[in-house]
């Protein structure tokens, strides 16, 4: 999940994946799964490496019902401790998220939880942290009602928000780009002006990849210096080599397939 910083990554909330896969929704990436059994191996790859680089992982048992229940990044939004629980850009996901709240919720007893209200909408993967700095995607999935309930929590919380138009080809904010580490962000040319992140801190930085390697942009930045990255992007690659970090490469094909990216099969609590 893309709203904690490198040194919040201790534990990790994922969800398998359901035998109705093949009928998540497919529009950007690509169009559906053709091979569950693939997907289900190429999910416990990427909790294993989770595993092997120290993070606690918790799976909870897939719903048929829901075909995208996999993708819980979308379900809850957790900063700094505090929760809220959006309510899913689309109609078909909202029935997810009571899993995943009732887990949240247990965890981290005692902390206020918030729920969105009215017209409000949001999925969890148009949150991006650089640092202390918040950016939110206004795309298919977030409205201006959504950012709104965002903006008041990170107000309570002493945090910048910065809003980013996504184009209509692309899903999610962190569906092209993340932040590999808590000073750099990830991003593919031509999908967002140059100026989109507006001024960054000292020391932060974008680093442009090319368009054609966008959803290489989605990576999972780790405490010990490793970063999980999909297949077939060797620019993404070269690029965290040069930057002294060790690159944990997956094949995430069919789960690309589902328009699902790294982040969005995790949440950070």
């Amino acid at each position: 999940m893309a709203t904690v910083r490198l040194d919040q990554k201790s534990r990790a909330l994922t969800r398998a994946i359901p035998t109705s896969f093949d009928r998540a929704l497919a529009k950007f990436f690509g169009s559906g799964p053709t091979d569950i059994a693939l997907a289900q191996h190429q999910h416990a790859a990427y909790r294993q490496a989770m595993i092997d680089a120290g993070i606690e992982v918790t799976i909870l048992p897939s719903d048929n019902n829901h075909p995208d229940c996999t993708f819980v990044e979308d379900q809850a939004v957790v900063i700094d401790g505090h929760v809220l629980l959006p309510v899913p850009g689309h109609p078909s996901r909202v029935a997810e998220q009571p899993p995943i709240a009732e887990f949240i919720t247990r965890q981290l007893s005692g902390t206020k939880i918030c729920r969105m209200q009215g017209d409000a909408r949001m999925d969890g993967g148009d949150i991006l942290r650089l640092g202390n700095l918040f950016f939110v995607g206004r795309s298919s999935r977030t409205n201006d009602a959504g950012i709104e309930e965002l903006r008041d929590l990170l107000a309570h919380l002493g945090h910048e928000l910065r809003v980013i138009d996504i184009p209509e080809h692309a899903l999610h904010l962190t569906s092209i780009s993340s932040t590999p580490t808590d000073s750099v962000i990830f991003a593919p040319q031509g999908f967002l002006p140059e100026d989109a992140f507006g001024e960054l801190p000292d020391g932060c930085e974008v680093k442009w990849m090319p368009a054609e390697e966008v959803y290489g942009c989605n990576t999972i930045g780790l405490p010990n210096g490793q970063v999980l990255i999909a297949e077939g992007y060797p620019t993404v690659l070269k690029t965290l080599v040069e930057m002294g970090l060790d690159p944990v490469v997956l094949d995430m094909s069919q789960i690309r397939e589902a328009d699902g990216s790294l982040t969005c099969c995790s949440l950070f609590f």
